[in-house]
């Protein structure tokens, strides 16, 4: 497929303080684009602008935002319809809570609805207009090889990284046409903050190989080289390809249960 030219304008990334919307930050923050940093923590998106500013000379905002609720997602649906206009969308933010779904905590289980589904489609909406009229855009939803295996200790944080890749999908044929890219970028194990929460405090990384591992930067580096070629799916590192054509094949989906309930446990033999 022949690579075409993406605008170079305000890039807006959700979850931005940490992890790979924080590599997204830097990468675009090397090629010259103006930053709109989206997270809860004010203080770490500030420490972020001020990195970048001062290696990179780019103009960036920050934008505290919960977009667990119904007032943050409004706020940054705002900005989007705003000056200058945003170019690209990188919807990032999101989080996990492992664990069997009666016993996690409802609340957390309802946030992730909010964050990875109705945000997602919210700000979507907000700027998807103004980039096919400009006939122009970027938009990077940040799913997951999760939303291609239903496993238990994530139940909804599968089904809601399904829901984005499926949306992702078909946007992108509806976009068939406008010069408007949309990715559904689905990494696997990523060495980020993602674990280092209460909600993981059982989760066994030792029992995940470490050439199962990736870096924030090669998944955000593949990511921008995948988006130049085209809009669809897009799977970085070999071994998650591997795995997600793996998921296919007959018994793999039970491979997949024990191994689910042996990596968050530690043993085979935990309930």
């Amino acid at each position: 497929m022949k690579t075409s030219a993406l605008p170079t304008g305000t890039a807006l990334i959700t979850g931005a303080s940490s992890g790979i919307g924080a590599e997204f930050a830097r990468q675009l923050a090397r090629r010259g684009q103006r930053l709109v940093l989206v997270a809860r923590r004010a203080e770490r998106l500030e420490a972020l602008a001020r990195e970048l500013k001062q290696v990179h000379g780019v103009t960036i905002e920050c934008l505290s935002a919960d977009l667990a609720e119904t007032s943050g997602q409004e706020l940054v649906a705002q900005r989007l319809q705003g000056t200058p206009p945003v170019e690209w969308l990188i919807n990032n933010a999101g989080f996990g809570s492992g664990g069997l779904y009666h016993e996690t905590k409802a609340p957390k289980q309802m946030a992730m609805i909010e964050v990875h589904v109705k945000a997602t489609a919210r700000l979507i909406r907000a700027v998807l207009p103004a980039m096919v009229q400009r006939r122009q855009g970027v938009i990077i939803n940040v799913a997951s090889i999760a939303a291609f295996a239903m496993v238990p200790t994530s139940a909804m944080y599968s089904s809601t990284k399904l829901w984005m890749v499926g949306f992702t999908k078909a946007l992108a044929a509806e976009l068939e046409g406008t010069g408007v890219h949309i990715q559904a970028l689905c990494p696997g194990f990523t060495h980020t903050e993602f674990h280092d929460t209460e909600e993981y405090r059982h989760f066994n990384r030792q029992v995940v190989p470490s050439f199962c591992w990736m870096t924030a930067a090669e998944v955000v580096r593949q990511s921008l080289h995948a988006v130049e070629r085209g809009s669809g799916v897009f799977i970085p590192g070999w071994f998650n390809r591997l795995m997600v054509l793996g998921m296919k094949m007959p018994g793999v989906q039970s491979l997949g249960k024990w191994y689910a309930r042996r990596r968050w446990h530690g043993s085979p033999s935990s309930p």
